[in-house]
């Protein structure tokens, strides 16, 4: 009598939890969508900001992007103002340290809420592919990571399967480096031209060098996918 009341309970903790995920995902992607957070998320903006913070800016740059990708905001946007910030070079610094710990929080959210969930729902045919992203989980995440899978859907999704919190963090760190290198190259390579106003730096070696590594970058996916069927 005493051991049936036992089990629904611990049947209906996965499911609770679950709805706390969603709810909060709501949340986040209504704050960021009607509230005056959306005003932040530009160049000027998020500027000033940084610019009062003085000497704490890098470290205020790093929250900001780090509750960025937990609140669903587009990391490819959340990039672009770190280089148009901080310029190539520290910007691709702050961004990637950014980009891992959120990716890392987003991570531990999914992780915490939505994993026994998942878990129970997963029935004999997948149960097979959820032991084997945890058997090649660096493997896995790396190269979902460098086709450049969706940033933050990855984040929550992941912690949902039995990939080791370690090869996630190891897998990401390494998948994000190319990738975000080049984006913030190209972009603070256009706003030293910005602020310098010498428009003829256009036809600079560095110039084209930012844009050719930019067009490149869209072929890396189709190249390791390719290498990875044959």
């Amino acid at each position: 009598m005493e051991a049936a009341p036992q089990k629904t309970s611990t049947g209906k903790r996965p499911l609770i939890k679950a709805l706390f995920l969603l709810a909060f995902i709501v949340a986040a992607v209504l704050i960021v969508r009607f509230t005056p957070v959306k005003s932040y998320l530009t160049r000027e903006a998020l500027g000033q900001v940084l610019e009062s913070a003085g000497y704490w800016a890098p470290l205020l740059f790093i929250l900001v992007y780090t509750l960025g990708i937990c609140l669903f905001v587009p990391g490819t946007l959340l990039t672009t103002l770190g280089a148009a910030i901080f310029g190539a070079y520290w910007g691709f610094l702050y961004v990637w340290v950014g980009a891992m710990l959120g990716s890392s929080a987003a991570f531990w959210i999914g992780r915490t809420l939505g994993r026994e969930f998942a878990a129970s729902l997963i029935g004999d045919r997948l149960k097979k592919y959820d032991e084997a992203i945890e058997r090649n989980g660096f493997a896995t995440v790396l190269y979902l990571r460098l086709i450049y899978f969706p940033f933050t859907p990855m984040n929550f999704g992941m912690g949902l399967t039995r990939v080791r919190f370690r090869d996630y963090v190891f897998g990401t760190g390494l998948g994000i480096i190319v990738g975000t290198f080049i984006f913030t190259f190209f972009v603070g390579t256009v706003r030293e031209i910005w602020l310098s106003g010498n428009w003829a730096d256009l036809l600079s070696v560095k110039v084209f060098f930012s844009v050719a590594l930019f067009v490149f970058s869209f072929f890396i996916p189709k190249i390791i996918k390719k290498r990875k069927g044959e």
